[in-house]
C-alpha cells in the first residue's frame, strides 16, 4: 500500500506540466475525452510495467543505501528538469491534430512513444528500486492517468492553458523534497 500511495503522488506531481499532459489536452480537442483517457491508461500501464521491471532488477542488484542516494539525486534532477519545462513543438501539435484512423490506437501509440525515457518513466524506475513492483506499477499508472484527466477536464472546461510556471514550481519543489528525504534516509541508515 505504501508503494501504491507514494508512486501515485510522485507520478501525479511529475506529470503536471509534462509534455504528455499537453498532448492529452490536444488530443481531447479532437477525440472523445473517454477514448483519450482509455488510450492513456493502456499506454501508461505498459510503459510503467516495463519501468517497474527495470527498477526491481536494479533494486535487487544494488545495496539499499546506494539506491536511496541515487534515487534522491534522481529526484533532485527531476526537480531541475521540471523547472526547465516541457512544450509541444509545432510539429508535435500538428501530429496530434492530424491523427486519423482509430483514435484509441493513435492516441495510445503516441503516448507510449512519448513516455519512453520521459521523467515519469524514469521516476517509476526509481520508485521501483525501493518499493514493491505491483504497488508502484498501479500507483504510477493511476497518478499519471489522474493528472492527465485533470488536464483534459480543466482544458475542456476553461478552454485555456493551466498556469504552467506555478505548476512547474510546485512540482519541482515536491521532487526536491522527495530527493532530500531519500538522501537523508540513506545518510541516517
Amino acid at each position: 500500500m505504501q508503494a501504491f500511495l507514494l508512486s501515485s503522488a510522485v507520478i501525479f506531481v511529475a506529470e503536471l506540466g509534462d509534455k504528455s499532459q499537453l498532448m492529452a489536452m490536444t488530443f481531447a480537442t479532437r477525440f472523445r475525452a473517454r477514448t483519450v483517457l482509455l488510450a492513456i491508461t493502456l499506454a501508461t500501464a505498459l510503459v510503467h510495467l516495463a519501468s517497474v521491471a527495470i527498477g526491481s532488477l536494479v533494486g535487487l542488484a544494488l545495496p539499499t543505501r546506494a539506491i536511496s542516494v541515487a534515487a534522491g539525486l534522481a529526484f533532485l534532477g527531476f526537480a531541475v528538469w521540471t523547472l526547465r519545462g516541457d512544450e509541444l513543438d509545432d510539429e508535435e501539435k500538428g501530429k496530434a491534430r492530424r491523427t486519423t484512423g482509430s483514435a484509441l490506437l493513435a492516441v495510445g501509440v503516441a503516448f507510449f512513444l512519448a513516455e519512453l525515457g520521459d521523467k515519469t518513466m524514469l521516476a517509476t524506475v526509481t520508485l521501483a528500486t525501493n518499493n514493491g513492483w505491483f504497488g508502484t506499477w498501479l500507483g504510477s499508472t493511476l497518478g499519471m492517468v489522474v493528472a492527465d484527466a485533470l488536464a483534459i477536464g480543466v482544458g475542456l472546461v476553461l478552454g485555456r492553458k493551466l498556469p504552467e510556471r506555478v505548476i512547474a514550481y510546485g512540482a519541482a519543489a515536491a521532487f526536491a523534497v522527495f530527493g532530500v528525504l531519500l538522501i537523508a534516509r540513506a545518510a541516517l541508515s
